[in-house]
């Protein structure tokens, strides 16, 4: 797990060169995804488990670049619905193995509907990527550990590339608008590399710090939401330690009661300056921080480098590069996958094959 934690940056750089020639969209991936989309703008996004929460992340990602009107199921639950949804809306899958057995399912009821169906898959050769319309896949390469990590932010990247190629097809982006999301995408690996080293040292401090935690809430506004649930899924998975993932403007419409010393909180505080519904987000996060504060709660927050604000209302502070808003939870999660890591270790758990736990889960 940890060594594919490192991998990332590389990974991503084989997915982005998927998509990209020459700094720009590649004319035969437009072509691809031209027709795919409904008239009506509707996505279903279908996946279970690290891929539904990149699918969660990536709802917000096209409604917001591309005015698409985007829904997302667990493919475990839709895929028993059968002659329940009377929409007709193109369907979009996500699986690292491309052989999920729920997720496959979605995409062949749909297919038998007649809908246009899109797959990301890290497996080329799976039935997935073979028996979808459109396929995407990842450069993330082979996956031994069982919790997602290089797959879970190659997915990510996809989407983003999905949203710029939507964007660009349905003219909700310009040309400088899309260059300067193109140089950003690019220069996220080198960045996320760099903070490589500082995030294992503090994660493997926060570990030993937090070790006796009964459970965690993990908190996030809007695309960052995914993240929280993701943040909190591979500590499940990885250290057997309960963690929940949870909207932050949520936690005082119930959860607030569990918050204790065994109850800490880890949240989601980073903002992309230049884009207005960030900032907005970014100040409801730091009044919640600000109560927890005076509440007496232990918070781990995720933050914009230098955020100062942040660090004097919490416990802890974790500093990632600034991003834009769509590409900050690529960047966020991967202190929350080596916290997670240090957490298995620190419970005396095998973080590679953890219990009961399969990589794929798939029909027997």
């Amino acid at each position: 797990m940890l060594r594919e934690i490192y991998e990332q940056p590389e990974a991503l750089r084989r997915t982005v060169a998927l998509y990209l020639a020459d700094k720009k969209l590649k004319p035969k991936v437009a072509s691809l995804l031209a027709r795919w989309t409904t008239p009506e703008g509707e996505v279903l996004i279908a996946a279970s488990g690290s891929s539904r929460h990149a699918g969660v992340a990536g709802e917000i990602l096209l409604e917001d670049l591309c005015g698409l009107a985007v829904d997302v199921e667990y493919a475990s639950e839709y895929s028993c619905r059968r002659g329940m949804d009377h929409r007709h809306p193109s369907v979009l899958v996500l699986s690292q193995s491309g052989e999920t057995s729920d997720t496959l399912a979605v995409l062949r009821e749909a297919r038998r509907r007649g809908q246009k169906t899109l797959a990301i898959t890290n497996a080329t050769a799976s039935h997935m990527a073979h028996e979808a319309d459109v396929s995407l896949p990842l450069g993330a390469g082979v996956e031994k550990a069982i919790p997602a990590t290089k797959s879970f932010t190659c997915q990510l990247a996809a989407l983003f590339l999905l949203g710029l190629y939507e964007a660009r097809r349905l003219g909700r982006s310009d040309a400088p608008e899309l260059a300067a999301n193109i140089e950003r995408l690019l220069a996220l690996p080198a960045s996320i590399e760099e903070q490589l080293d500082g995030w294992r040292e503090q994660m493997a401090k926060l570990a030993g710090k937090y070790k006796s935690a009964s459970t965690f809430l993990f908190l996030g506004r809007g695309i960052h939401y995914a993240i929280a649930r993701e943040g909190a899924l591979k500590v499940k998975e990885a250290s057997y330690v309960p963690a929940e993932g949870y909207p932050a403007g949520e936690l005082k419409h119930g959860p607030n009661a569990l918050v204790s010393d065994r109850m800490p909180l880890v949240v989601m505080a980073t903002v992309d300056r230049a884009l207005e519904g960030s900032v907005l987000r970014y100040e409801t996060t730091l009044q919640l921080l600000r109560d927890m504060k005076a509440q007496g709660a232990r918070v781990i927050a995720i933050a914009n480098a230098g955020d100062r604000k942040v660090a004097h209302l919490v416990s802890d502070c974790i500093e990632v590069n600034p991003a834009t808003e769509y590409l900050l939870p690529i960047a966020e999660v991967v202190p929350l996958q080596l916290f997670a890591y240090f957490m298995a270790l620190e419970h005396g758990v095998d973080v590679d094959r953890p219990r009961n736990l399969s990589k794929a889960v798939v029909e027997k």
